[in-house]
Order: C-alpha cells, then structure tokens, then sequence
C-alpha cells in the first residue's frame, strides 16, 4: 500500500493537503516519488480563483488532473521525481510529468519524460513552460534578421525571447511593465523596454502578458503584414481590441497559439512526448536559473499558494516559477 499526499484546491483562493492511498500499479505505469514541482503563475492564478470559465473546463483540464472545474480539483503540470517502481527503461531515473502538485503518484509511462543529467531538479519543472514557448516558436517561424517584441516577461515570455535571441542577427525586445524583469531578460540576450520606450514597428510579435493592453499594444507596433501570436489565456475576463484602426491597413495576422496541439509546420514529425523531450533538453542553459524561484516546502503550499499567486505590493518584484519541494 503507497500512501501520497496531493494539493487540492476546495474553494476560492483556499488549498489543503488531501491524504490518499494509490491503487495497485499496472505495468504500463510509473510510481513516482516527487522532488520538485514548479507553479505555473499565470494559469493557476485562475484556477486558484475558480476562474475558468464553464465553457472551458474539457480544455483546461491538465492530463493527469484529479477532481473537477471548479472545486474540488487537484491542478498543476510541472512534476519532477524519481521513478520508483516503473519499466526497466524508465526504473530509478528522474523524470518530467505533467502532474499536479503530490509527494508521490502514478503516472502513465508514456508521459514520464527522462530528464537529462545536465538539467537540475529546480530547472527541470520549467519543461512545460518551455514545450509552451517552443510551440510558440514553431507556430511563429521567425525569420533570419526579423525584428521581434515580446509582451510579458512572465516565464513563457522569457523563455520564447531566450529561444528566439538565438537565431542568429534577430533582435528580440522584452516589454513589461516591471522594471525588475530587465535584468532577467537580458541575462537571456534580449533587450529590455517598459511599454513607453518601445521599440517601433516590428515584424513579429509575441503577447503573453495576459493583460488586454498588452495586445492592443502589440497592434499599435505591428509593422506592414507583421504577425501578431497571442499566447495568453484570459479566462473569463473580455478582451476589447481596436480593430478598427491600422489593422487593415496594416494587413496583420493576429493567431492564436496554443501548447495543446503540435504547431502545424511540426505536427507528423514530432510526437506530444519529442516536444516535451526537446524542451527539456533546452533546459540545459544554467542562465535559466534566473527563473527559478522562490523555494517552499510542499507541506506550506496551502499557507503560501495565495501570495505566491497574488500580485505583489508596488516595488516588489513578482516571483517567476515558484518552486514547491519535497522531503522525504
């Protein structure tokens, strides 16, 4: 008998540790014994609130969540532990799962990604986070020298300018409105701008701010036929535009992009499980560090979960990827 404990989220803004005795293991799973997980600010905020929308409640649901829209339900995507009991292949080694916040769980094999020794614990939970900006990055095809604006410097805006910094004579510029995410950004080689200092128009650009200005912002510095990638989800919250103005004129492309499908240019060519295993092996740069963080045990995820999900008082920079810990 394996006995776990799991975060489950029972009402607005409110959390406890649930006890629980898993089932017997088949042989096609994975039992896993956690060693880190990483909070994934920006959805979670909304499922922490209870703010995902009816209607979306099947396309919101994480693969391995437990429970139901709103509450109670157990949610997270960011798993790292040790394969405890698994198949020969996986038996003993760190592996990346898309799973919510427990001490110990079981997981299909297929979905426990081995972790490359160059990649530490604290770095690995940042594997979806990563497989997000690099489906952005497919969906974006960037060119050789394009001038390239991205809007939000949470952890899926850094790590798609960190990815599209690297493409050789592209200038990639981060915007957002905390002064404090300079530095993080240009430790990635992108520039840094707040919103009134903008660079001026730009052939690609990506919005993750989550915020609806940040998109309008996108489509006042959108040069001729630029592509406009819209990564943030919104919930519930509506999202007025100015399509009105030089949208036509302009004759911009504004799409969606979303890590649940393989971007099209991609998709026959690598699996759900490639992307994850190519994210991961992108994590291996230890620049990446500078997401990373704070550090909580898992036992004071309940107390914690509303300050780390809140957003900070003026002055205080808000975290990146928390990280929750496990003892034990």
């Amino acid at each position: 008998m394996t006995r776990a404990r799991g975060f489950w989220i029972t009402a607005p803004e409110t959390g406890e540790i649930r006890d629980s005795v898993l089932p017997p293991r088949t042989g096609d799973q994975v039992l896993v014994r956690s060693l880190a997980s990483g909070i994934s600010r920006g959805t979670e905020r909304l499922v922490f609130r209870g703010q995902v929308p009816q209607s979306q409640w099947d396309v919101m649901r994480a693969p391995l969540q437990a429970g139901d829209f709103p509450f109670p339900v157990a949610y997270g995507y960011a798993a790292v532990g040790i394969a405890e009991e698994a198949p020969p292949a996986l038996l003993g080694r760190r592996v990346f799962c898309l799973h919510p916040h427990a001490d110990r769980f079981l997981a299909p094999a297929a979905m426990c990604i081995p972790v490359p020794d160059a990649v530490p614990d604290h770095r690995a939970v940042l594997g979806a986070n990563m497989e997000t900006a690099l489906n952005i990055v497919w969906d974006a095809a960037p060119a050789l020298g394009e001038r390239v604006l991205v809007i939000g410097a949470g952890v899926v805006g850094l790590l798609a300018a960190f990815l599209l910094a690297r493409i050789p004579a592209t200038t990639v510029t981060v915007i957002d409105t905390d002064p404090s995410r300079r530095l993080v950004a240009e430790r990635l080689g992108a520039r840094f701008a707040a919103p009134d200092s903008s660079p001026g128009e730009q052939e690609l650009i990506i919005h993750a701010s989550a915020d609806p200005n940040g998109l309008q912002h996108a489509l006042r510095h959108a040069a001729l036929e630029a592509r406009i990638l819209e990564a943030s989800w919104y919930g519930n919250k509506p999202v007025p535009l100015p399509l009105g103005e030089a949208f036509h004129a302009r004759r911009l492309t504004l799409r969606s992009t979303q890590v649940g499908a393989v971007a099209p240019a991609m998709r026959g060519r690598r699996s759900h499980a490639e992307r994850l295993a190519l994210a991961l092996d992108l994590l291996e740069d230890p620049v990446l560090d500078a997401l990373c963080g704070p550090m909580l045990r898992f036992e004071d995820l309940p107390a914690c979960m509303a300050g780390l999900l809140d957003p900070p008082p003026p002055g205080v920079a808000a975290p990146l990827c928390p990280i929750v810990t496990y003892q034990g």
